[in-house]
């Protein structure tokens, strides 16, 4: 296990640390910054990882690598000196560089991943027991066979002195001699017999780093010497492991001669060892200058330079980082990446998402539950506006369906495919890409085509959630799709003609926008033909029953249960709430409600729904940090509401930033 310490917790720190948490074998001793409110402070406080102000007092002889992110080079030549002499410090441009080239790259991290647990299940699987120690004799690697055979898990023997697990072992004497001895005979605590080999083990500059012992029970001993696995063995599985990479990886020592290429290198240059190996670092390059000799020259990471190498000059993108060594540079690493394979796989991705967006409608008007005139008269307007070859404008408060209505609506149409954008989970430089495509002129003189939304929707029903938040450059063109059925690509110049049936959905007042200039008016009387408006639980308390009932068969799917009735006491429980959240709300009071009872129950009951309710704040006693906490919900809830689920407006409303308004809302449950 590797205890790590970040300094710096703003956007960089933060990657680091998301990163960090998807490793089993790092463990994050600390982050670090001046800011209380930093996103990675945040982020290590939900995940009860130790954080303060101040680096130094996380200084401590077990770190084993520091990440500086903080872009100052002062703290990181104090860092350079208060760290202990094992430990690694890490620059921010080398730990950006690492985060970018994981986040690039996540189909090959789990290519690693794979072939990490792979490896993994090898070392287990194999008969002998392996413990490797550090140079103090503290255990590091203790394999599944070493388990069995002591008759110590796992877990308890890492981090612990070997002559704690193994009173008997001599690794403590190989690693400060540095002489190997092999085949030893001995008897653990356990009574078991072990016929043992150990060496030392030594870093690239000959210092004695710790030793490893491998060892099998004495019965196997016959064919110890055809199966025991050295140390050899070991780092030629290593080797193999790093030959295995998709990525294709070239190494110069400090005078930039090649030292290491990888099979993955050989297949994307054409270089072969022999073409490499004790050869200049400029001897695989068609176009362009060595970025290894670069970086060996400054002693600083470069990445993303373009390029072309090996005899068909391919096209690359190169990111190399510098090999240190305590603090000397011993050479640096290249990672290369086919530019043609990374456009591929971008498509493949944008592929992906389309089918996503585009899956097929779950939702029918036989979903859309309600006896309530109200909620009648939105379904006959929906019936109606199916009908209809119009733009629909779906209305109501967050939670009360509207998604529904619209699959609903597209569904009884029968018309192509049902593709669905949010607009306020898109940035808005990105969002008229997204609906339009774009058009930009490629290497071979042909133009690259990149197809939005609107095409992907051809011959059926774009729904486009949160229109309110559509930004005015977008509204025009969305205007002109109504009106003239075609559209222009993002550096298009010709007009795309397109049949769309456009279903809008808002919980904002879009008249207070247009007065504010926010929303075009034009667009809106467009939309605004055939209005839907969606009544709020609240406005329909007689349908609250029969909603829950329905929600029942699902909810029972999710959790293990078998509830298929509510009780009237419950319900009119559940008529009393004001439900800011509306039917959303509902399916979470109902959930909750549900985990409080036994697989066998069947009727839901008032006990159970008053728990959910209390635990929601909704009780008078309690603590003063309780009923405070229970007040502070109530505002939130308050404000979300007058502000029609836009949290940047509530934010605004509550003088509060956005970030520290979503923390809120995750500390009270209400996202």
């Amino acid at each position: 296990m590797q205890n790590v310490l970040v300094v710096g917790a703003g956007a960089g720190g933060t990657a680091i640390l998301k990163l960090l948490l998807q490793l089993d074998y790092m463990n994050v001793a600390g982050i670090v910054d001046p800011n209380p409110d930093a996103p990675g402070i945040l982020l290590a406080d939900a995940n009860g990882i130790p954080h303060g102000k101040d680096w130094r007092p996380f200084i401590t002889n077990d770190l084993h690598m520091i990440f500086d992110v903080t872009g100052e080079q002062g703290i990181f030549g104090e860092l350079l000196k208060a760290r202990p002499a094992h430990a690694v410090l890490i620059p921010g441009t080398i730990a950006k560089l690492l985060v970018s080239l994981l986040e690039e790259n996540g189909e090959y991290i789990e290519r690693l991943r794979s072939e990490t647990a792979r490896n993994k299940m090898i070392f287990d699987s194999l008969d002998e027991g392996m413990i490797g120690t550090d140079r103090d004799g503290m255990i590091r690697f203790f394999n599944r066979s070493a388990s069995l055979i002591t008759g110590m898990p796992v877990r308890s023997a890492l981090g612990r002195h070997i002559l704690d697990v193994i009173p008997d072992s001599n690794l403590p004497h190989v690693a400060k001699t540095g002489i190997p001895e092999l085949n030893r005979e001995l008897t653990l605590s356990n009574g078991t017999r072990v016929v043992t080999s150990r060496r030392p083990l030594s870093d690239p500059s000959g210092n004695r780093t710790g030793a490893f012992a491998v060892f099998r029970d004495i019965s196997g001993v016959v064919e110890l010497a055809e199966e025991i696995t050295n140390l050899k063995e070991i780092q030629s599985m290593l080797e193999a492991i790093i030959h295995s990479s998709d990525d294709a990886i070239s190494v110069v020592d400090e005078n930039g001669r090649g030292i290491m290429i990888n099979p993955a290198y050989t297949r994307l240059t054409g270089l072969a060892e022999a073409d490499v190996i004790g050869k200049p670092a400029t001897v695989d390059i068609n176009e362009g200058e060595s970025i290894h000799m670069k970086v060996l020259e400054t002693g600083r990471p470069i990445r993303g330079v373009r390029m072309r190498v090996g005899p068909a000059a391919r096209e690359v993108v190169v990111n190399v980082a510098p090999i240190l060594v305590g603090e000397r540079l011993k050479g640096s690493i290249g990672i290369i990446h086919d530019l043609t394979e990374m456009r591929e796989l971008a498509d493949e991705l944008d592929h992906a998402r389309r089918i996503i967006r585009s899956l097929e409608t779950r939702y029918t008007f036989e979903d859309l539950v309600g006896e309530s005139p109200e909620m009648q008269l939105a379904i006959q307007q929906a019936r109606l506006a199916a009908t209809l070859p119009l733009p629909i404008l779906l209305r109501g408060e967050s939670g009360t369906g509207k998604e529904v209505f619209a699959q609903s609506i597209h569904h009884d149409a029968g018309r192509g495919n049902f593709v669905r954008v949010n607009c306020s989970a898109i940035p808005e430089e990105r969002l008229s890409r997204e609906l339009f495509g774009s058009e930009k002129p490629a290497a071979d003189r042909k133009t690259e085509v990149v197809e939005g939304l609107f095409e992907e929707a051809h011959g059926g029903t774009l729904f486009i959630d949160e229109i309110g938040e559509l930004p005015t450059d977008v509204q025009g063109a969305l205007l002109r799709i109504l009106e003239e059925h075609e559209f222009y690509r993002s550096g298009g110049s010709r007009p795309v003609p397109v049949s769309v049936r456009v279903i809008a959905a808002t919980n904002r007042n879009l008249e207070k926008l247009m007065r504010e200039g926010k929303f075009r008016e034009d667009l809106f009387h467009r939309l605004n033909r055939m209005p839907v408006h969606i009544p709020p639980l609240r406005q329909r308390r007689g349908d609250i029953k029969l909603l829950a009932e329905k929600l029942l068969p699902k909810l029972n799917r999710d959790l293990g249960r078998s509830v298929t009735e509510i009780s009237e006491d419950a319900a009119s429980l559940l008529r009393q709430h004001t439900w800011p959240g509306n039917v959303r709300e509902l399916e979470n009071v109902i959930s909750r409600a549900l985990i409080f009872m036994q697989p066998a129950d069947k009727l839901l009951d008032k006990p159970e729904l008053s728990a959910v309710f209390q635990a929601e704040g909704g009780g008078t006693g309690g603590t003063l940090a309780e009923q405070l906490d229970a007040h502070e919900k109530s505002i939130l809830k308050e404000a979300l509401t007058s502000c029609g689920g836009n949290k940047a407006d509530a934010a605004k409303q509550l003088g509060i930033s956005v970030r520290t308004l979503y923390y809120k809302l995750e500390k009270h449950r209400l996202v």
